[in-house]
């Protein structure tokens, strides 16, 4: 029976693209473990598959109720409780399971249920089948080891008599043992019937689980596979050297009078050019050939008109005396 269906799924945010086009299908009895490196969208997929978090690209079906395992920031035991006051607190909150409910709760889960009151701790452990890890009930969950919390998380969430247990990065912070163990642990979970879809960033060598590899989401994927698409390397392509542009060629343009010479009024209206006697009496103005022969005197616009001065006088003339 498939507990969970995802066809293209994906999430996008302003940012970009979170986890995209994922093809998950879990049946009841399957261990699914995603792997890829940090900031591949694994736990945020994980959340999704659990109905925990929202996913805005593609289909996703789900029989059944979703229970959590570790989770880092999401799901963790409390610091200041020990591991039998975890699965009491759970037990009190969950209650016996309902009549109606019971064939389709696991039989070791209604067990456990029922002997809340009574020895929970070795109950919830029996039930979930963890009975060869050392997980002493006195510790509280601030001193437990990683691979402590990943069992206490996956023992609570089987309290519930979930269809679906969702447990994230199980390998972090273990070592090669401690990590086989735990891959080793999903799977007879998976062999009591829930469906098991956990992550991390490898899978142990051996391990009884389909492998669902998450890449760059900013990539492109293959429509077949989660993974991304080879791309070409990329290769240094020298720039063409074209030659440098001439300068555009210097046409000599010869002066020509400004029209405002011709155009200008005041040249003709003003009364002290014709009124000034020293103009046309002063004979060194006609005299001088080198006004009437430079080019630079026609061509130049007029600029400021210099004062008016006062003419001098001419001196007496002197009368010689014959004797």
């Amino acid at each position: 029976m498939k507990i969970v269906e995802a066809y293209g799924l994906g999430l996008r945010t302003r940012r970009g693209w979170v986890y995209r086009d994922v093809d998950l299908t879990a049946e009841a009895g399957e261990l699914h473990v995603v792997t890829g490196p940090p900031g591949s969208g694994r736990t945020s997929l994980l959340l999704a598959l659990a109905g925990r978090f929202p996913h805005n690209e593609g289909t996703l079906r789900t029989r059944g109720p979703a229970a959590l395992g570790q989770v880092a920031g999401v799901h963790e035991p409390d610091p200041a409780l020990t591991v039998a006051e975890h699965i009491q607190e759970r037990l009190l909150l969950l209650g016996p399971v309902p009549r109606r409910r019971r064939q389709l709760v696991p039989v070791a889960a209604v067990r456990a249920r029922r002997a809340y009151r009574r020895d929970a701790f070795a109950a919830a452990i029996a039930g979930a089948g963890f009975t060869d890890v050392p997980l002493d009930p006195d510790v509280r969950g601030r001193d437990l080891t990683p691979q402590q919390r990943q069992v206490l998380g996956l023992v609570l969430a089987t309290l519930s008599g979930p269809s679906l247990i969702v447990a994230d990065d199980v390998d972090a912070g273990s070592d090669a043992p401690e990590r086989a163990w735990l891959f080793d642990a999903l799977a007879r979970l998976a062999d009591q019937g829930y469906a098991v879809v956990a992550s991390g960033r490898a899978v142990e060598p051996g391990a009884r689980a389909v492998v669902h590899r998450l890449g760059d989401p900013s990539l492109p994927v293959r429509p077949d596979l989660s993974l991304p698409a080879p791309t070409a390397p990329a290769r240094a392509v020298p720039a063409a050297t074209a030659p440098a542009p001439a300068p555009p060629p210097t046409v000599a343009v010869p002066a020509q009078a400004a029209p405002a010479d011709a155009a200008d009024p005041a040249d003709a209206a003003d009364p002290a050019d014709a009124a000034d006697p020293a103009d046309a009496a002063d004979p060194a103005d006609a005299a001088d050939p080198a006004d009437a022969a430079d080019p630079a005197d026609a061509a130049d616009p007029p600029t400021r008109r210099a004062p008016a001065t006062r003419p001098v006088p001419p001196p007496p003339p002197t009368s010689s005396t014959t004797r």
